[in-house]
This record gives C-alpha cells, structure tokens and sequence, in this order.
C-alpha cells in the first residue's frame, strides 16, 4: 500500500502516491479534511482518482494533513479541527433553518491554522523541491476555508485551489487578499440542500472569487454536505489538465 505517516513541520500527515522511488511527482494535491473528521478521513480520495484516470499514477502526490486540534474533549474521539466551533449554535441553526451568514466573521483560531499550514507546505516544498506553482491546494468545509486563506497568502500563486462545500468567511479580508493575489483556477461543487454550509454562501465565495477576476469552475448539485461524483470526475479532470496527461 503506497499510504506513509509523516510529521512535516507542525503537522501530521498521509501521503498517498503510486510513483516509483526514482520518480518525482507533476504535482502535489494537499487535502485538508473537515471539522470534526479523522485526520484520514479524506485519503480514500488518493486512491480513488487514480483509479479512474490512471495516467496520472506516476504524476501526481497526494497530501492530507491532519488538522492541530484534537476533539477528544467534545466527545469525538479521533475527531480535528483546524479551529473550534460553537456546536451549540450550528445545531441550532440546522433544526431551525437558519442561514449561517458568516460573511463577516474571521473565526478565533483560523489565522493561527493558516500559520501551522503554511508552515507545513513551506517544508513539505523543501523536501520535494518543487514550487508552489506545482501545489494544488484543496480541501473540504472547514478544510476549504484554511485551503483559501493559505492560498490567498502563499508568496507564489498554486496551481489551482479545490473548494468542495465551503463558505465565505471574512469578507473584506478576503477581497483584500483576492485584489493583491496573482489569479489561478478554482474548482468549486456545493449542494442545494446542504444544512451545514448553506449553498448562499457558496455563492458569495464565488461572486467574490469572480469580481477578482478568478476563473471559477463551479459545480452545484441537488444533495446534502459532501463531496459529489461530478466534483471528483472534475478533480480528476483539473489534474489531468495540470500534468498535460492524455
């Protein structure tokens, strides 16, 4: 099994390749998983792109970090966080129907997280001598907001950010970061029936990505919080375009 545990910087990770010793990847795929998920929650998502789009084996690396927080406390044995939520109010919002307008909220936690992240792809970048240029940065709900604050940030623009299921989070900082950041392609999916990450926050993220002039792929679906089969056949896709595969 091409799956090894690693400690880079301050973080934990998987990573998943099927490359040979001798081989250095096109490109390195950092997935950041969701709140209250293991650390591997994601990793099946290695595996599974390169099943369907098999020219990419000896391409592509894929890298999941675990996020620093454990949950154990709030009773979810195993569970990260890149940042604590109020459980409590998500419940209630959830029963009640409530739009989560999180527009103008910077989360206590989040730059601290984005700090720990970078950290781990400035050393990960070392280690595998490619540039950013070469990183797509992806991730899921709570993993696709640290994966947009760090991709905002980064001194070189990725290759491509993946958001599946996110929101916009504070707004002007965003706006801010988007206008100073050289642009590269963003894949987006959320669901219409999402009651965690209402599918109206998906779409400021994308209007405010656009205004920026941020070329925007974006996939919705009729379904709940998750990662669609018509936003992995468009990930497998975004790769196949990065590493010139057939």
């Amino acid at each position: 099994m091409p799956l090894t545990t690693k400690t880079i910087g301050p973080l934990s990770c998987q990573i998943y390749d099927e490359l040979q010793s001798d081989q250095t990847p096109d490109i390195i795929v950092i997935v950041c998983h969701g709140f209250g998920a293991p650390g591997d929650d994601l990793v099946p998502l290695g595996p599974e792109i390169l099943r369907s789009t098999p020219d990419l084996a000896g391409r592509v690396r894929f890298v999941f970090p675990a996020a620093p927080l454990s949950l154990i406390e709030m009773g979810i044995p195993g569970g990260r966080a890149w940042w604590m939520l109020d459980v409590a109010e998500l419940n209630a919002a959830i029963e009640s129907g409530r739009i989560r307008d999180q527009r103008n909220t910077t989360p206590d936690g989040l730059l601290e997280a984005a700090q720990q992240l970078r950290e781990f792809i400035d050393e990960l970048q070392k280690e595998s001598g490619l540039p950013l240029s070469q990183f797509v940065m992806a991730g899921f709900s709570q993993g696709s907001m640290i994966s947009t604050e760090v991709a905002f940030n980064l001194p070189e623009p990725p290759a491509a950010l993946v958001i599946w299921s996110g929101t916009l989070l504070c707004e002007q900082r965003w706006k801010s970061l988007a206008e100073k950041s050289e642009k590269f392609p963003v894949l987006q999916s959320h669901g219409r029936q999402d009651p965690i990450l209402p599918y109206d926050g998906a779409i400021w993220l994308k209007e405010l990505l656009e205004q920026h002039q941020f070329e925007v792929d974006f996939s919705e679906f009729m379904g709940p919080h998750t990662i669609p089969e018509i936003a992995l056949a468009k990930f497998g896709s975004l790769l196949q375009n990065l590493t010139n595969s057939p």
